[in-house]
C-alpha cells in the first residue's frame, strides 16, 4: 500500500513520487492530481509558547453525517477509477468520466 511522508508518495514497489503539495485529489471526471486549496476539515496547529495548540478547522460547520457523506463520495470516485483502470488500463481515455456542462 502506498504511503505519504513529507510531500513524497512511496508506492509499494518502492517507486517514489515527489509532490509539490501534501494531498492527493480526485475530480468527478476521475482525474487525479494534487490539492492546493484550504481545508474543508483539517488540523490547525498554533504556536503557544514552547508548545503547539491543536484544534479542528471546520469552516463550513460540517456535521458528522456531512463528513461521512463526503468520505463516501470520495471513496466511490476512487473505487470507480480503480475499477476502470483494472478493466481498461492506464492508456485508455475511457477510464475517465464525461461530465455534462450546463
Amino acid at each position: 500500500m502506498a504511503t505519504q511522508k513529507k510531500r513524497t508518495l512511496v508506492l509499494s514497489n518502492d517507486r517514489v513520487i515527489k509532490m509539490a503539495g501534501n494531498s492527493i485529489t480526485i475530480t468527478p471526471t476521475l482525474e487525479v492530481g494534487e490539492g492546493f486549496t484550504t481545508s474543508i476539515l483539517g488540523l490547525v496547529e498554533v504556536p503557544e509558547g514552547d508548545n503547539r495548540k491543536r484544534s479542528v478547522a471546520n469552516p463550513f460547520g460540517l456535521t458528522v453525517e456531512d463528513v461521512i457523506e463526503l468520505a463516501d463520495y470520495n471513496i466511490r470516485l476512487w473505487m470507480d477509477l480503480k475499477d476502470n483502470v483494472r478493466e481498461k488500463g492506464v492508456r485508455d481515455i475511457a477510464i475517465f468520466r464525461r461530465v455534462n456542462v450546463g
